[in-house]
């Protein structure tokens, strides 16, 4: 992760909120674990967290596909919707801030 974020700059750059901004990023797709190495969580992290995750009906399991099982942030979960909520508001924000200071200094 090269680019800040604004949702860790308020929440906090921890595993779990990392892991989170994953799932609310990519809120339409179901991931393995390995593809939730790239939200830069370690494999032994994962471990613990996706389970954490799982009871607290944050994410939730998807499918199978061979071995791996697949998850995906649980839209029907209250915390989940309010996460989303709070990430899509703080990515408006920071485009319309970004959106006038191009004008001003247009």
């Amino acid at each position: 992760m090269d680019e800040e974020s604004i949702f860790l700059d308020y929440v906090g750059d921890s595993p779990r909120m990392r892991l989170l901004q994953h799932f609310i990023e990519g809120r339409d797709f179901d991931y393995t674990l390995t593809d939730m190495l790239q939200a830069g969580v370690s494999w032994g992290t994962l471990n613990t967290l996706v389970p954490k995750l799982e009871e607290l009906n944050v994410i939730v399991k998807t499918r199978r596909i061979g071995r791996a099982t697949l998850y995906k942030i649980n839209h029907k979960n209250e915390l989940a919707k309010h996460l989303i909520t709070l990430y899509d508001a703080l990515v408006l924000h920071q485009l319309k801030s970004v959106e006038e200071k191009t004008l001003i200094h247009a």
